[in-house]
């Protein structure tokens, strides 16, 4: 068996991310909205950045380069856009699990766009993930939390995200990761500045407890992306890193069940067979990851 070091980032991120989704949670009970979460969050993105392009070197390109960097900003935002409105209609313990049906949207858009090569046991992989959501489902009291609406957000923010994976693997050997992300977030943020319109009252308005949560949130969700990006850049392999960081449903439910009254979250009331069911959805996708160190 052997786990490539690597891959250690991916699983760090699986935790970084439920905390993160934990809090930005929390701050839609402040009333914060989907548009000024996700606005907020990509520029601490964007400012997170600025030093990873004098770390690793980054150099200016021609303007008309930026395209490729356009593209897979695009995906990372739709993907974000997605995700904070899936958590802001369900449970985070569903949403979560949901998104591990992203390794085996990896998988196939890696074998269409001929990028590196997946082998068999990483499709077994990705589809025991994506086998799991039907776990979801189970439990008397998930109709009534909005589940099939969740579950279609988050996976349509699978495929986003995704498609920006495999095609950040394909585009940044050629770059250099410090030459790439900085300018890809940079775009990113300023793609945001469209929610503004949608925005519920302006970021001034907010209550400061609500900015505590929401950038706390943000900077959680930074760190999260940001160590899944360099891996992707550096190390390429999106497939391995997306089954590895799977494992962010199975800690998902966890976490919801022990800490999520820290962040006033009700989802450990649900009834156990509930909870039970989509742990062991979740627990499925620890399978999928063993299929990646075979």
């Amino acid at each position: 068996m052997n786990f490539p070091p690597h891959l250690l980032i991916p699983l760090a991120c699986a935790f970084l991310y439920v905390l993160g989704a934990l809090t930005v949670k929390r701050a839609g009970a402040f009333g914060v909205g989907v548009w000024r979460t996700s606005f907020v969050a990509n520029w601490i993105m964007f400012a997170a950045f600025v030093p990873f392009w004098f770390w690793r070197g980054g150099q200016l390109h021609p303007l008309a380069d930026y395209g490729q960097p356009a593209v897979t900003g695009l995906c990372f935002l739709g993907g974000q856009a997605l995700l904070f409105l899936a958590l802001s209609k369900g449970d985070v313990s569903v949403t979560t699990p949901v998104m591990g049906t992203k390794v085996i949207l990896v998988a196939l858009f890696s074998s269409l766009l001929r990028v590196g090569d997946v082998p068999l046991q990483w499709w077994l992989g990705a589809g025991l993930s994506a086998a799991a959501v039907v776990l979801l489902h189970l439990g008397e009291e998930s109709k009534h939390r909005r589940v099939g609406l969740t579950v279609a957000l988050a996976a349509l923010s699978a495929a986003s995200f995704g498609l920006g994976d495999v095609l950040m693997q394909k585009w940044v050997p050629a770059w250099g990761a410090g030459s790439y992300f900085p300018p890809m977030f940079l775009l990113v943020a300023l793609y945001s500045l469209a929610f503004v319109p949608f925005f519920a009252a302006p970021l001034r308005a907010l209550d400061p407890a609500a900015w505590r949560w929401i950038v706390a949130g943000g900077l959680l969700m930074a760190l999260n992306n940001a160590g899944i990006v360099i891996t992707l850049g550096i190390w390429g392999g999106a497939t391995a890193v997306n089954i590895v960081y799977s494992v962010r449903g199975l800690v998902s439910v966890v976490l919801v069940w022990a800490i999520g009254h820290w962040f006033a979250n009700a989802e450990r009331h649900l009834a156990p067979g509930v909870l039970r069911s989509r742990l062991v959805g979740a627990a499925l996708m620890i399978g999928a990851v063993v299929l990646v160190l075979v």
